[in-house]
């Protein structure tokens, strides 16, 4: 179900201003021929055997003009890695941290999304883990934090995201961060010390002296004796003090009885307690929450905890403890000041009978996070900084970036696209659904273990040998171009292909890669029996464009090449415009068919641009970042080809469009076809008349 038009959500994905580079970022890797690709510095690319037992995926949608295809690969080699030490503290939803290795699938945490000025903490999911051993770097920040991460790994600078390692020229130029770059985030986290005798004893002190009761009275009985009882009393919203409080009253030999203080009801809450009636007990306690001579750090840390439990609050970015016992308020103050946190005290209620004393932290959400994590409270709701800005109050400049060495590092892929590593806000890797389908995580997987069908020439052979199997076009590149850069070395589509000549199969081949011409002997050997055709995908003849829109891709010169020399070669080839976008590159047109019809093109085909619920949020994003004054234009014209709507999923339609702008593209794209001569001709229609199979006696024909 598509998402209205006015919803906002978290934009991660291919070309959102947060992910790794794609093909919508400015990377430039076209190679001359004969030369190798260039690799990505730091990747460690696996390829996998994939276990398919067939090669040929059919389609039933009646929009495609193919009913069975082939693709020998699944996964991009593309992608980047991007990954963290394992030990580095991960800020989870709950306001506690977690090691990231220790993180898994599912896990709630702390992201960001941008909203309105500023880039806000939102809570997200983990929805891929994963570790690679890999070049690791330290970084060191003005203010102590240290980082250690991949060089492939980036980081939320006030500039924007920056890898860790870069270089200023040549195949590896990318944003990078350099010394007295500043990050964004609070800074490192601090770590709560255990919990020992002393903090269990100060736990107890500040909560029971803040929301407990605890008495001895003397009643009068019949007969005119008298007798004593005693009760202790703790009752709370929040179970998770509760349950502490009663732990801990445990292992210091206070039982105590659950008991519902307090229904749930309009405009209430429920709230459960516990409590002791004994003697023994009472007295017990109230030893425990005696002031004690010395304050020890343990004990500070302690007191805050169950006083911020009982009378603490946190919202609006404001961290206040509020009280109306003086002695507390005295103790409080002591703690904040043993443990070096700045504060301050306002009063409140003066015309009160007890007037209230309110004890607020300053510093920030830096140092609210370190009074969270220092003295470990016990209430999540209390800890919440959802919607909190991100905003620096530490100095996070960067003072060195050092190589370490090969280290195990661990990454995940959340909801948000980021996440917050020891108070920096760091990025993660896009998860690619596809490789969640295949049992394989959603986000490295998918970027460094590429799933390669090697036996696809084989698989290939059997399916066309087969008495079920009835001679028709296959098409190649549907999910995954055929000739992305492993195929130089792989070679899996050239022997696709000649099992394909050897069967003299019709085969349809879509790509935007000049490689194609390294087949053309195969290709020639089928198209003399009608049996092939190459379309080149030309989407724009601006180099920059295309280097935004389809990086890793050859240049639109070398397309026009490609073009050219299969032409030359006698293969039927054309030119694919797609994705035609209003209000970008539908102008182009024109030019894109006339420098086709030049280069050979025989006939031409355009699809314009679908966004489809997943591609939608990233397509505005992308917009926002390289093209926002053209932004609104874009995204009103696809509208009005799209029933209002920027998505169309009707059979029928999503390929064309309809309104006024669809049918100008459509008028627009014929006019073109006939002024560069290349007239309304379409795909050339493949012929099934000399398949074969290899073995069988083949029929004489006479004349």
């Amino acid at each position: 179900m598509e998402e209205p038009e006015g919803y906002r959500r978290s934009i991660v994905g291919r070309g959102a201003a947060g992910n790794p580079k794609n093909r919508f970022e400015r990377i430039e890797v076209e190679t001359e021929p004969g030369d190798l690709d260039p690799e990505e510095p730091g990747t460690e690319m696996v390829y996998l055997r994939d276990a398919s037992r067939s090669i040929i995926a059919r389609n039933d949608s009646p929009d495609i003009g193919f009913d069975v295809s082939i693709n020998p690969y699944r996964g991009c080699e593309h992608g980047c890695v991007y990954c963290m030490s394992g030990d580095t503290p991960i800020l989870m939803a709950d306001g506690t941290t977690r090691p990231l290795e220790s993180l898994r699938v599912g896990d709630e945490i702390y992201g960001t999304v941008r909203w309105g000025r500023y880039r806000r903490y939102t809570k997200t999911r983990v929805l891929a883990h994963w570790s690679v051993d890999k070049l690791a770097y330290r970084i060191t920040l003005e203010d102590g934090t240290t980082l250690i991460a991949g060089g492939d790994h980036r980081f939320l600078t006030w500039r924007g995201w920056k890898f860790v390692t870069g270089t200023e020229q040549g195949n590896y130029r990318r944003p990078h961060l350099t010394t007295n770059n500043k990050l964004m985030g609070t800074g490192a986290f601090s770590s709560a010390s255990g919990k020992d005798r002393d903090y269990i004893i100060g736990y107890l002190c500040g909560l029971v002296r803040g929301d407990g009761h605890l008495g001895t009275y003397r009643y009068q009985r019949d007969g005119g004796t008298y007798g004593n009882v005693h009760r202790f009393r703790l009752a709370l919203a929040d179970k998770e003090a509760l349950e502490r409080a009663s732990c801990y009253l445990l292992e210091l030999g206070v039982a105590t009885q659950n008991f519902v203080f307090q229904e749930a009801s309009a405009g209430r809450k429920s709230m459960q307690a516990i409590r002791t009636s004994t003697r023994k007990n009472v007295e017990r306690v109230r030893e425990i929450i005696g002031w004690p001579p010395n304050l020890s750090d343990s004990w500070c840390k302690g007191f805050l905890a169950g006083i911020f439990d009982a009378d603490g609050s946190y919202s609006g970015g404001a961290l206040r403890i509020s009280n109306s016992d003086p002695a507390i308020t005295e103790h409080t103050v002591r703690c904040l000041e043993r443990l070096s946190f700045r504060f301050t005290i306002e009063s409140a209620g003066r015309d009160r009978a007890y007037p209230m004393e309110v004890v607020r932290i300053r510093g920030g959400l830096r140092e609210h996070l370190r009074f969270f994590h220092t003295v470990d409270t016990a209430i999540v709701r209390k800890r919440d900084i959802e919607g909190q800005a991100v905003k620096n109050t530490a100095d996070l400049r960067v003072v060195s970036i050092e190589p370490l060495g090969t280290m195990s590092l661990f990454d995940i892929t959340t909801g948000t696209g980021d996440f917050v590593a020891d108070g920096v806000i760091s990025h993660n890797c896009y998860a690619r659904p596809m490789h969640e389908y295949l049992g394989f995580s959603a986000g490295l997987d998918f970027e460094s273990k590429i799933l390669v069908k090697q036996n696809a020439p084989e698989l290939l052979r059997r399916e066309l040998s087969s008495s079920r199997w009835k001679p028709q076009v296959l098409a190649m590149s549907v999910a995954t171009d055929c000739y992305q850069p492993i195929e130089r070395k792989l070679q899996i589509t050239r022997r696709c292909l000649e099992v394909l000549a050897e069967f003299r199969n019709p085969v349809a081949v879509v790509t935007k890669n000049h490689l194609v011409t390294r087949d053309i002997d195969l290709l020639s050997e089928l198209a003399r029996h009608d049996a092939a055709k190459v379309a080149i995908s030309l989407t724009t003849l601006d180099d920059d464009l295309r280097r935004v829109m389809e990086p890793r891709t050859s240049r639109p010169t070398r397309r026009l090449a490609a073009i050219e020399v299969l032409a030359q070669a006698g293969i039927p080839v054309g030119v694919m415009v797609a994705p035609v976008i209003p209000g970008l590159n539908e102008h182009e047109i024109p030019a894109l068919l006339s420098a086709a019809a030049e280069a050979g093109a025989s006939f031409a085909a355009y699809t314009p641009v679908r966004l489809p619920y997943t591609v939608r949020p990233l397509f505005e994003d992308w917009l926002e970042r390289h093209f926002p004054e053209r932004k609104e234009k874009v995204l009103n014209r696809i509208r009005s080809m799209r029933g209002g709507k920027l998505n169309d999923p009707r059979f029928g339609t999503r390929m064309r469009g309809e309104g006024i702008f669809a049918e100008h593209i459509a008028q627009l794209f014929s006019i073109s076809c006939r002024r560069a001569g290349i007239g309304d001709k379409r795909f050339p229609k493949l012929s099934t008349a000399a398949f074969r199979k290899p073995g069988e006696v083949q029929p004489v024909l006479f004349e």
